[in-house]
């Protein structure tokens, strides 16, 4: 599995990015997400989707802002980013796992990071 994530900028607070995730590899059987990471801060898990596409789960920081989903015909995972705050400012990473842990404890297969910047 190879996943290639795009769709990051230079934004201003309030605005809105939608990242985009294109995995390679049959993904059907995987739970897909997103974690992020802050210049001098650790990785840090965003959302997730399960396979079916059914069941979503956010961290606390972007629940109401951001809304994850996924088309398993097209092995894409996506990520609207609504409202964003300069704290949100981190390289975006899309992840696959096959633990069945709603916050990705384990992450089977990463893909190289976007970089999203929101300016205040």
């Amino acid at each position: 599995v190879q996943l290639q994530a795009s769709g990051g900028g230079l934004v201003q607070a309030g605005d809105s990015l939608r990242l985009s995730c294109a995995a390679s590899g049959r993904t059907l059987s995987y739970l897909m997400g997103w974690f992020r990471q802050a210049l001098g801060k650790e990785r840090e898990f965003v959302a997730s989707i399960s396979r079916g596409a059914i069941n979503t789960y956010y961290a606390d920081s972007v629940k109401g802002r951001f809304t994850i989903s996924r088309d398993n015909a097209k092995n894409t995972v996506d990520l609207q980013m609504n409202n964003l705050k300069p704290e949100d400012t981190a390289v975006y990473y899309c992840a696959a796992s096959q633990t069945p842990s709603v916050t990705m404890s384990h992450v089977h297969y990463w893909g190289m990071g976007t970089l999203v910047t929101v300016s205040s």
